[in-house]
């Protein structure tokens, strides 16, 4: 099992942190943490170097954070990715978010962020992890007018595009708002399964605990399986290898 999308560099896991990442490694195969805001690119690099070929790293800029990142802070950090292209898997998360944001002003600001990253992951030749929460068709049409390709869409819930998707030769990754949400689960039951991979976003979404952890798509994964009636292990088979496909991954 891969999870595919957590932030350990969240000030939930502050207290813990190695010990979370110890008990992941008893249960899976690895572990893409994603730098969401500038200020934690330092840190989820050093995660990923201490933890050499089971925690990877992805960097972006989420798109919530639109109203307090300034054009400078976002210059730069686009440059520090570049300069430390070697050192991450993809870029992401990066996308757009009306829940967040209803500003139309500010939603302006985020498809132009969102366009400069997808340009950076094609000039750095990464994939592109998408954060679309309540913009799911304004995402589709900027990553096709963008022609994007490698392309994993973070907690997609739109099953109603799942053609699309699936034409533009796409990804989704699932997470334990799939053990609640119908919807969540329709999305599922229509995408074939080698195009889903599985994910947590911890630290929310907790499942046994208040604090979500990566070792919850053990959950993500049997709730697949019930839904595509098919064993849990393949399950497991299919998105493990989706993931280290799509990531590139050196595990």
């Amino acid at each position: 099992m891969i999870d595919v999308h957590c932030h350990l560099e969240q000030k939930d896991y502050e207290n813990d942190r190695d010990e979370v990442i110890e008990k992941c490694k008893k249960q899976l195969k690895a572990v893409i943490t994603s730098c969401a805001h500038p200020r934690d690119f330092d840190l989820t690099l050093q995660l990923a170097e201490k933890y050499k070929n089971f925690v990877f790293a992805t960097c972006g800029i989420h798109p919530e954070y639109i109203k307090e990142i300034s054009e400078k802070e976002i210059d730069e950090i686009l440059e520090k990715i570049k300069e430390n292209k070697d050192r991450i898997i993809a870029i992401g998360e990066t996308g757009l978010d009306k829940f967040w944001t209803p500003e139309i002003d500010w939603q302006a600001k985020q498809k132009e962020l969102f366009a400069r990253l997808i340009s950076l992951a094609k000039k750095i030749d990464k994939p592109l992890v998408v954060h679309s929460r309540d913009a799911y068709s304004d995402v589709l049409d900027i990553l096709e007018t963008e022609n994007a390709k490698n392309v994993l869409l973070h907690l997609w819930g739109d099953k109603k595009l799942i053609g699309r998707i699936i034409d533009n030769g796409w990804n989704i990754s699932i997470g334990p708002i799939l053990l609640k949400s119908k919807n969540h689960k329709k999305t599922v039951r229509d995408m074939p399964i080698e195009r889903i991979m599985t994910e947590t976003d911890s630290p929310w979404f907790g499942v046994e605990e208040k604090r979500g952890v990566p070792t919850n798509v053990k959950f993500v994964v049997q709730k697949i399986a019930e839904i595509k009636k098919i064993d849990a292990e393949e399950v497991d088979r299919i998105t493990t290898k989706n993931a280290v496909n799509f990531f590139s991954l050196s595990i």
